[in-house]
């Protein structure tokens, strides 16, 4: 366009020539800076990507884990569940049997007595759970419903 109006002003040619391999000398160089912008846009996009997919698997190593953490955990409130039901069946049979308290001493008759009372399915010793889990207060929504969104595995990658 500018080469086009330049050669309409009139003017000797030579100056025309001149002003003409000026332009294009300036559209030259801008498209070499573009051509190395875009190089480098290239390789900010690769490293960019890669520490995506690295991401990825981290995040991929990470919901396994905390898969196979959250079934060992069933698992273990499964059997101590397990467990303390058959404590509290002991506890009963001990307490019903005429002969368990004579058998026993006051203070195994004081302590079976307290554990008797307690109901079906609290916990032993608070102590033995996890400290990083509050876990005193009812919640409407317990530990099994904890989940971890998938979402994000399912964008599309162009």
């Amino acid at each position: 366009e500018q080469g086009l109006q330049l050669l309409e002003l009139g003017g000797s040619v030579e100056e025309d020539c001149i002003r003409i391999a000026r332009c294009f000398e300036a559209t030259r160089q801008r498209c070499c800076r573009l051509e190395q912008d875009g190089r480098r846009a290239r390789e900010q996009l690769a490293r960019v990507e890669a520490e995506r997919a690295a991401l990825e698997v981290k995040l991929k190593h990470a919901r396994n884990q905390v898969e196979v953490e959250m079934k060992k955990r069933h698992r273990a409130e499964a059997e101590l569940e397990k467990q303390e039901r058959k404590l509290q069946l002991v506890l009963e049979l001990l307490m019903g049997e005429p002969w368990g308290s004579e058998a026993l001493s006051r203070e195994q008759c004081s302590v079976l007595s307290a554990l008797a009372g307690r109901r079906l399915g609290a916990p032993l010793a608070p102590s033995r759970r996890s400290s990083a889990v509050d876990e005193s207060c009812q919640s409407l929504l317990s530990h099994s419903d904890i989940s971890y969104d998938r979402t994000e595995d399912d964008v599309v990658r162009s």
